[in-house]
């Protein structure tokens, strides 16, 4: 196979990929309760870190329209909502919220591939330690 040919195969295979429809569907589901946070900037460090995938209020950015990168951005919607979501309170089950500060605290979250794509999102130490705090007051402590 020439290099001719191995361009087009691949421009045709990006092209194609686009007609998928898994990760275009940028509606998110009704918010079924809302969090009595224990002060205003905890939620402004979680929505500011992790709101877009622990919340039914995702802002999709223009990248998360694009395919393979969309289902990318979808996977980890979903799968941030699964373990922690905010929107869900009372359906969720509270050790999941529990467990929030820990991965704050652990610096597993917010995620490197978010960060890299939301610089704001990137907290102090100072911040994680605060949100930590937070989430703590406001979710309870998990039991260990």
């Amino acid at each position: 196979m020439n290099m001719k040919t191995v361009s087009i195969a691949v421009i045709l295979g990006a092209v194609a990929i686009q007609f998928i429809p898994y990760g275009k569907d940028h509606t998110n589901p009704p918010i079924m309760s809302e969090v009595q946070w224990d002060s205003p900037r905890t939620q402004e460090l979680f929505n500011r870190a992790c709101a877009d995938c622990h919340s039914n209020e995702t802002k999709y950015p223009w990248y998360s329209n694009i395919a393979p990168v969309s289902w990318l951005v979808a996977h980890d919607i979903e799968e941030g909502r699964e373990k922690m979501n905010v929107s869900m309170i009372g359906v969720q089950t509270k050790n999941k919220l529990k467990d929030a500060a820990d991965e704050v605290k652990e610096g597993e979250m917010p995620i490197p591939p978010y960060l890299i794509a939301h610089p704001e999102a990137r907290l102090s130490d100072a911040e994680k330690k605060e949100l930590a705090e937070g989430l703590e007051k406001t979710f309870g402590v998990e039991e260990k």
